[in-house]
């Protein structure tokens, strides 16, 4: 019998140049035995919607095709896959040689499917891929790499709600659980950045375009909520992970991830009315 890494290697190995096969293969990890009412199933609905936003901006798609996909999009739904299912070879029973390191916290889900724990399995294979394919991303074009940095710290403060809320919404902490729970609407958070984002791949550079036509919601979210408190949540992000590689991801402020610290402006832009009340009403801790 195969080992766990070589198990989950050979399935994502199948699936590497075909978009739509990556996510029915995402659906499947997430499925117990047939006629079984598994846990597990109500958290594939955050994981699923932010693939099929993958899928429709074509960031899935093989690399020799007449539209290529992105090679670091790819890496990181690789990553996200091959941790899945090498946790799940690993409940099985599989031999645990080569495993990496970050199946364990997948493991830990499957053991104990809670809130917590999916946060916590998803953003170690996250941040791991991050820092595994800098290089990739520095390929990638202004706008783009503005993105990869917004998706990185929303998952980021996603997984603070639920397992850090007075860090995430200071006085309003007990509601904090209950809007990030991955099974209920936390989505919107995945999926947000379709509201600006077109359905298209590669993007032009003109960055600030897209943030100036970003709704309201999403100005809210970044400015008057995560903004003030981002390096506490990539403090203790890289606590609660494992990754202290992760706190050099943020320089003065700056999300830095294949992006200049200098380059601020598109970080900082004219907070809304609303993003001012937000400020006021959850400030960070002291």
């Amino acid at each position: 019998m195969s080992t766990a890494a070589e198990h989950a290697l050979t399935k994502v190995s199948r699936v590497r140049d075909d978009p739509d096969a990556r996510l029915a293969l995402m659906c499947r990890l997430y499925n117990g035995p047939p006629g079984d009412r598994t846990p597990h199933l109500p958290y594939r609905r955050a994981a699923i919607a932010f693939v099929r936003w993958q899928l429709r901006r074509g960031l899935l798609r093989p690399p020799d095709g007449p539209r290529p996909g992105s090679p670091w999009w790819r890496a990181v739904n690789e990553r996200l896959l091959r941790d899945g299912w090498e946790g799940r070879a690993l409940a099985d029973g599989r031999d645990p040689a080569g495993a990496t390191a970050s199946t364990a916290a997948t493991l830990d889900f499957i053991r104990d499917p809670t809130a917590r724990n999916w946060y916590r399995a998803h953003n170690v294979s996250i941040v791991s891929a991050y820092l595994e394919h800098r290089d990739l991303a520095e390929r990638e074009s202004r706008t783009e790499r503005f993105f990869l940095n917004l998706v990185l710290l929303r998952v980021l403060y996603a997984h603070a709600m639920v397992s850090a809320p007075r860090l995430a919404l200071g006085p309003l902490a007990p509601l904090a659980r209950a809007l990030g729970d991955p099974r209920m609407g936390m989505t919107g958070i995945f999926l947000s950045l379709s509201r600006i984002l077109p359905d298209t791949y590669p993007l032009d550079d003109d960055v600030e375009r897209y943030v100036a036509v970003e709704h309201q919601v999403g100005r809210l979210l970044d400015v008057g909520v995560i903004q003030p408190r981002l390096q506490q949540v990539y403090r203790w992000s890289a606590a609660e992970l494992g990754l202290p590689d992760l706190c050099g991801l943020l320089a003065d402020g700056v999300p830095c991830y294949a992006w200049p610290a200098d380059d601020r402006r598109p970080w900082y832009p004219p907070p809304t009315t609303l993003a001012r009340i937000a400020q006021r009403v959850v400030p960070p801790p002291a």
